[in-house]
């Protein structure tokens, strides 16, 4: 799944709000570089206070790049990265088929059954707390995290369920980075196999993330790689989240991805040939 952020604030410092001609460029060439998924973003929820962004506003951002990506590979599929239902009708309509929600359908009581209406495939994200709130959340050790997303998860579930969306449309992602402490987001990493048992495919948004970043300063005199220089530490990411159980990799960089998970899958696929064999 490659990440294409239509905002002047993105984290990663991919923002890319100034020219929606230079986002479908970009779309269609995370497409070339293997992506299978495009998530197209209007919001920022980097950590820290904002001025919430209006719904009509976010959908102007969006339409454009989701309707130039289709109109030249019309087979492509579309994620619209929103938590406000409105944004993920108007995204449908225009073409995506997913509706990536990293509230898990709690920031806005209607997305569930517009989902459900819509008829979409669905990502369902674990997030403690709002952006604003997380530097003063209590920090988890990793049996508490993993604890923590997983009955977070499963009460999401339960609920997009309830609401009528079907199972097999969707996706659980454990949040790594939203409202987890540095420590907790390597206890999700090495533990993600644990949340297969919720029965859904699993999404690992790793890319970039400040955490990786905090893990390079020993090796730049103490100071955080910042976020166009944690490459190298994504792949690692991507490569760990993929032995560990995620079915989908979110990334910004999509073409050393697309490599790494070959030679994840690789590795995988032997892990299982030798056990059939000593079986």
């Amino acid at each position: 799944m490659g990440v294409l952020n239509i905002t002047p604030d993105s984290f990663s410092g991919d923002g890319q709000l100034a020219d929606q001609s230079l986002a479908i460029e970009l779309g269609l060439a995370m497409l070339e570089a293997g992506a299978v998924i495009l998530d197209v973003g209007g919001e920022s929820t980097r950590p820290g206070k904002r001025q919430a962004l209006p719904a009509d506003e976010e959908i102007g951002r969006v339409l454009p790049v989701i309707s130039g990506i289709l109109k030249h590979r019309p087979e492509a599929i579309i994620s619209i990265d929103t938590y406000r239902a409105e944004t993920a009708k108007a995204a449908v309509a225009a073409g995506a088929e997913i509706v990536n929600d990293v509230s898990g359908f709690l920031w806005d009581e209607a997305m569930a059954s517009t989902c459900a209406e819509l008829a979409c495939g669905v990502v369902i994200m674990h997030t403690r707390g709002r952006p604003e709130e997380w530097s003063g959340l209590l920090r988890l050790d990793a049996d508490a995290a993993l604890a923590v997303v997983q009955s977070g998860l499963g009460e999401r579930l339960k609920a997009a369920l309830a609401a009528g969306v079907q199972a097999a449309r969707i996706v659980l992602d454990p949040g790594i980075g939203f409202g987890k402490a540095y420590e907790s987001n390597y206890a999700l990493l090495a533990r993600m196999e644990e949340l297969r048992g919720l029965g859904r495919p699993l999404l690992s948004g790793v890319s970039r993330k400040s955490f990786l970043g905090r893990t390079l300063a020993p090796l730049r005199g103490g100071v955080d790689a910042p976020a166009e220089e944690r490459g190298n530490a994504t792949i690692a990411a991507v490569t760990a989240s993929i032995l560990a159980g995620a079915d989908i990799v979110r990334v910004h960089d999509v073409r050393p991805a697309v490599e790494a998970a070959a030679i994840a899958d690789a590795v995988l696929a032997a892990s299982v040939k030798s056990i059939e064999d000593w079986q």
